[in-house]
């Protein structure tokens, strides 16, 4: 039996090193080629598994006592086949990428295109936070010296008398009430509550 698992490794070990070579070499071929070396991996991928599988079952049949060195194997030729999958993908995206610009016209420039886009982009960005930074530093000035001055605001043309006469302070307190009122008048004319 182990003669027979041999045997299935070596032909995993050459079918391997036929799709390791193939993978390498799509991403370089012309569309045609591709295609029909896309298929080809994918078939010898299937003999690969299928080998994979005979081995198994090789190694169920084997005796316990030594059934843990072929599972060890058996443990980093799935790895291996793992990797040659991954791998596989990695080559069919970048040969799906080529498709992609091929059929949509673009052409090796739509990288440099699209860095030049974004920096430009950036670049905009980057002017508009200034501007906003800029923006926000006048308002919060102008907020202080509200802040700072708001109370110094009615202090000139106030006298010590206009606050001892009832009279006064009721003739400035209407035109500030009925101002109030317009304002909350015209906010509710306009749809607010």
């Amino acid at each position: 039996m182990s003669s027979d698992f041999e045997g299935y490794e070596q032909d995993f070990a050459v079918l391997t090193a036929e799709i390791t070579n193939k993978i390498a070499r799509v991403p370089r071929l012309p569309p045609d080629e591709k295609k029909q070396m896309v298929a080809n991996v994918e078939k010898q991928l299937e003999e690969a598994k299928e080998l994979l599988e005979q081995m198994d079952l090789e190694v169920r049949e084997i005796p316990p006592q030594s059934r843990g060195m072929y599972s060890n194997r058996m443990r980093s030729y799935k790895q291996e086949m793992g990797k040659l999958e991954t791998d596989f993908k990695r080559s069919r995206i970048a040969y799906s990428d080529e498709v992609r610009n091929e059929l949509l016209g673009d052409d090796g420039n739509s990288s440099e295109n699209q860095l030049i886009k974004l920096r430009e982009e950036r670049a905009h960005l980057l002017d508009n936070t200034e501007r906003l930074e800029r923006s926000s530093r006048r308002l919060e000035a102008g907020y202080q010296i509200a802040v700072e001055t708001g109370p110094l605001c009615f202090v000139p043309w106030m006298t010590d008398s206009v606050w001892t006469t009832p009279v006064s302070l009721f003739a400035l307190w209407v035109p500030v009430r009925f101002t109030q009122w317009e304002a909350l008048a015209g906010h509710r004319i306009q749809g607010g509550e």
